[in-house]
């Protein structure tokens, strides 16, 4: 697999080595020894997966502490741009994110660790969207954080109009109201 770096440190973009034929591909989408050898050693728990219609955003979301996740992100159908926002007390670059975009197409992945928020929006017809976790969900150690926050900057290529958000997301706290990841 190759790993690039990302402006925000322990953000990192995965592309795959893709061998493939007349009879289609085949790569790995994970390999714990490369992982731990070029990214962090880490023990995924918990595999999800969602499938979502243009136009929605998912998030921005994180776990803290003891149910707080680190995650590797992917799509297995249609496109999204996927964006991690760094939520770490401290960090010199918090509140700044990355945004990258996941196609079945181009089989990149994106990993995100612990202390960022995290959230989705779909720009194809549909996606399934999958990702693994390294600890279990836990719904009072969830935080949410208003997709549409001006003090972030976040475009997510979907026209305003066009955006769809549960009551949850939209809901949400602004960046500087919520208590971040320590």
């Amino acid at each position: 697999m190759y790993i690039q770096k990302t402006h925000i440190a322990d953000v990192f973009i995965i592309e795959p080595r893709i061998m493939s034929d007349e009879r289609g591909y085949f790569f790995e989408s994970f390999n714990k020894k490369d992982f731990a050898t070029n990214i962090c050693e880490i023990e995924f728990v918990q595999d999800n997966e969602s499938k979502s219609r243009y136009g929605v955003v998912r998030g921005l979301h994180c776990q803290t502490g003891d149910f707080a996740q680190a995650k590797l992100v992917r799509v297995l159908e249609g496109r999204v741009l996927d964006v991690a926002v760094d939520f770490r007390h401290g960090s010199p670059t918090y509140g700044h994110h990355v945004a990258v975009e996941l196609s079945a197409e181009n089989k990149r992945q994106l990993f995100i660790p612990k202390g960022f928020l995290h959230g989705f929006s779909v720009l194809s017809e549909f996606c399934i969207f999958s990702y693994k976790c390294d600890n279990f969900y836990d719904k009072a150690s969830e935080i949410s954080v208003r997709y549409d926050d001006p003090s972030l900057g976040i475009d997510w290529m979907v026209p305003k109009k066009d955006i769809l958000v549960s009551d949850k997301d939209r809901s949400a706290g602004e960046f500087q109201d919520v208590i971040s990841y320590r």
